[in-house]
């Protein structure tokens, strides 16, 4: 059977995105700390970007997705302090990114830019009762920036176990420790960093494990690991990074929670997740945009359901149309898409994938395709031939196979 990694590489001209083995981004991360600040650091910890199988804008709405991990991780090298001082450097950010500061004054509305997403978290944790101090730390990833896959929460999430480890908290070493990591790393991101996400993305980097995709329940936070190997079926999951940046933060997103939020109180509801006859709720909504986004959701919610169940029986190929479904849902109810996604899910599908979709927040990022391992290559080069023909940005493209979560490196 082809190697769909190899398939890849084998191709000239794409732009394959290659995760780094775990030495290989410990030793970044350590040297930049060395060459940085005095002396060592106490660790390096890391955590991994995340592709969401099918389930998107559902966690905000209390219902299910499928996200797993990714082997592309953010790693960071960190020095605990005795004081309350926070010295962080990026190598993604330019001239190497930094932030000094003291982790008292850290609040909503307070840190710009990346470093709200690392020392959100610590503030998210003292906040939560935890004695957490200062500490000297240093970024580099290879999780696609802007791409979808949850680069940010990937840095939470590092900094997360780092935290835990060096303070003694002892949240990481179980599955609820991890949920109330995650709920610290979803606070950063929601109050410090500004960006109002559900929770799903942290969940994925800190509670899913190599080989499976993450049945996560928003209403409750509860989560099943489903088996998750596409080889056995002679399958792949192909991602597609389109360049066309995905933002959180420019107010489309915040628009689409909201209203929903405001479906809910009009439909009596506590979550979209509670809406049984869908014809019923869309007769009582009092605009075409409120019955559109609620129809994605709760349509969406159900797609997570079938494709659980067709995973479960051993139906892997019948994941494909369920996924195309996703994606018309995403464009034309939702309006999440743009040209850019839309064009990678066109091409994709005339090229022989078995269902492709857009994913993650949408306005840019990623999308991602079903399909036979001997078809990866050809499929990515027809991605890249059409982007290339509308004279756009060639894309990245991965194959994501189900990695393990943060932890130490």
């Amino acid at each position: 059977m082809t190697d769909p990694q190899a398939a890849l590489a084998a191709h000239d001209g794409l732009d394959v995105l290659t995760a780094w083995a775990p030495e290989e981004g410990a030793a970044r991360v350590v040297a930049a700390f060395r060459s940085t600040f005095d002396g060592e650091p106490d660790g390096v910890w890391s955590a991994p970007g995340r592709v969401n199988v099918i389930g998107e804008h559902t966690d905000y709405n209390g219902g299910l997705c499928l996200p797993m991990a990714l082997p592309h991780r953010t790693y960071v090298a960190v020095r605990a302090r005795a004081d309350d001082e926070v010295r962080l450097t990026s190598a993604q950010e330019p001239a190497g990114g930094t932030w000094h500061g003291q982790l008292a004054d850290v609040g909503p509305g307070r840190v710009e830019g990346w470093a709200g997403y690392a020392v959100g978290v610590a503030w998210a944790l003292r906040e939560a009762g935890h004695d957490v101090r200062g500490f000297d730390a240093v970024v580099d990833a290879c999780v696609p920036y802007g791409a979808g896959l949850s680069s940010s929460a990937s840095l939470e999430c590092a900094f997360a176990v780092a935290l835990d480890e060096l303070f003694a908290l002892g949240l990481g070493g179980d599955d609820p420790g991890r949920a109330r990591l995650a709920a610290a790393c979803e606070r950063a991101e929601n109050d410090i960093a500004g960006a109002p996400t559900g929770g799903m993305d942290q969940a994925a980097s800190l509670r899913c494990t190599a080989g499976h995709a993450l049945l996560l329940d928003a209403r409750d936070g509860s989560v099943r690991q489903i088996p998750f190997d596409l080889a056995a079926h002679g399958l792949a999951l192909l991602v597609v990074d389109t360049r066309a940046e995905h933002q959180l933060v420019d107010g489309q997103y915040g628009a689409r929670r909201a209203t929903c939020e405001a479906a809910c109180r009009t439909l009596g509801l506590t979550t979209l997740r509670e809406v049984r006859d869908l014809g019923a709720a869309l007769d009582a909504l009092p605009d075409d945009v409120s019955r559109r986004r609620v129809r994605h959701v709760v349509t969406e919610i159900a797609r997570v359901e079938e494709v659980v169940a067709l995973l479960d029986a051993g139906h892997v190929a019948q994941v494909g149309p369920v996924l195309s479904a996703a994606h018309a849902s995403l464009r034309d109810d939702y309006e999440v898409s743009c040209a850019e996604l839309d064009v990678a899910v066109e091409a994709a599908l005339e090229a022989g994938a078995l269902g492709a979709r857009m994913v993650g927040g949408g306005f840019g990022g990623s999308a991602v395709a079903l399909v036979r391992v001997d078809d990866v290559g050809d499929v990515a080069r027809a991605v890249t031939s059409a982007f290339d023909a509308k004279g756009w940005r060639r894309p990245g493209v991965l194959v994501a196979t189900p990695a393990a979560p943060a932890a130490r490196t």
